[in-house]
């Protein structure tokens, strides 16, 4: 049996270029919208982290009567302090596992004392990883005094 000319046709050029202009127009609208998405899902997920960090850091107080010291860091809430009496007293972990790293891959900062009274400054740097910024550059958490 033959078939006709017609039959065994496939796609010209002109038609696969259309549609690729068709998709990339597509693409370039869509895109944007999904990024802005994902940036703020990102600085949303570094503030529900924070608080969880931060009910972990005041467990931790009221069980050892302080604040975990600067050189301890967020480390203590998940291992036992080496020193002896602190190690009696720690009554841990206060998170299931190592503190995480935050949206963009960078820890979360602890120090002492926090800005406007808190007794301590538990934040992310942002999408920038450094201080400052604004937007999704902006600094997440319990932040430090300014300086």
């Amino acid at each position: 049996m033959s078939r006709s000319p017609r039959a065994a046709r496939g796609f010209t050029l002109l038609e696969i270029l259309v549609v690729l202009v068709i998709i990339g127009l597509i693409a370039s609208l869509v895109g944007p919208r999904l990024f802005t998405q994902l940036e703020g899902s990102q600085v949303r997920v570094a503030e529900t982290q924070v608080k969880m960090l931060r009910g972990a850091v005041e467990t931790f107080r009221l069980d050892m009567g302080r604040l975990p010291t600067v050189d301890e860091g967020l480390g203590v809430l998940y291992a036992k302090p080496s020193e002896p009496r602190a190690a009696e007293r720690w009554r841990g972990p206060y998170l299931e596992e190592a503190a995480p790293l935050d949206p963009w891959d960078t820890p979360y900062q602890y120090s002492i004392p926090g800005r406007d009274g808190q007794s301590f400054a538990l934040y992310s740097l942002g999408a920038d990883k450094a201080p400052g910024g604004e937007g999704n550059d902006a600094d997440i958490g319990v932040l430090p005094p300014a300086n």
